[in-house]
């Protein structure tokens, strides 16, 4: 039985992926900074499920991670789906520092951890979900999409390195939707082409199932990131990208 660790699946797309793991008879590890989301997940098939309160931000976020992987009996597949953002044309710094510390340091406390018990077993899937986002700077979200880069560029590093090191085992991947309609966006003005959950959760466990290392979700916005990557930089910072209002 496939034994997989989703941190960040309380809510949107984590909790969707999880209960989709548990549909294929998978067992599942839960971590998220909300209990009773926790608890209510695990009522769903307690016997399949394990779970962990745990914030990335914190220090001890790792420690409570190795403990859930104990009660799993291992993990075969990391997912990493902890993540905030949010428009910010005022460039409130709370928003600012608050969405570096969760998308930056958080996903690197998580992802090396992660990468580190892999290493000592000799294989894996270390899976993320990243955003298109990362492809060019957003002036809407100057931290959601500057710490969405810096997700991509990371995974290339450290899977360099596990080539390096000799890990042919441990496999990587990035997994870039565009706009989903999940409560990380209910706030927020209505954005384009925006996808349903279940369609984005599909496609992401055909890609657990089948590893590949880089997916963008879906057909169309594989195109966008192409249109957008050809933009000149000077063009590109006179576009004003926005969501359309309500």
């Amino acid at each position: 039985m496939k034994r997989i660790v989703i941190v960040g699946a309380t809510s949107g797309i984590g909790l969707a992926t999880a209960r989709a793991c548990i549909r294929e008879g998978w067992r599942l590890g839960a971590a998220g900074r909300r209990l009773e989301a926790l608890e209510a997940l695990r009522a769903e098939a307690p016997k399949q499920v394990e779970i962990e309160p745990l914030d990335v931000t914190r220090d001890d976020a790792p420690e409570h991670l190795d403990r859930l992987i104990q009660r799993l009996g291992g993990m075969d597949t990391y997912l990493h789906v902890s993540g905030i953002g949010s428009r910010n044309f005022e460039l409130r710094p709370d928003i600012e520092v608050e969405t570096l510390r969760t998308n930056g340091e958080g996903f690197v406390r998580m992802v090396t951890a992660a990468y580190a018990c892999f290493r000592k077993q000799g294989g894996g899937h270390l899976a993320v979900i990243s955003s298109i986002a990362g492809t060019r700077g957003l002036g809407a979200a100057p931290a959601y999409s500057a710490t969405k880069r810096m997700q991509n560029t990371y995974i290339d590093a450290l899977a360099q390195l596990a080539r390096m090191e000799g890990h042919d085992r441990i496999r990587f991947t990035d997994i870039r939707p565009g706009f989903v309609a999940t409560p990380l966006l209910a706030r927020e003005p209505r954005y384009p082409m925006l996808m349903q959950t279940e369609k984005v959760v599909r496609r992401i466990m055909q890609v657990l199932r089948k590893p590949r290392r880089r997916v963008v979700i879906d057909r169309r916005y594989a195109l966008l990131v192409l249109l957008w990557r050809l933009i000149p930089q000077g063009i590109w910072e006179r576009l004003k990208i926005r969501p359309r209002e309500k």
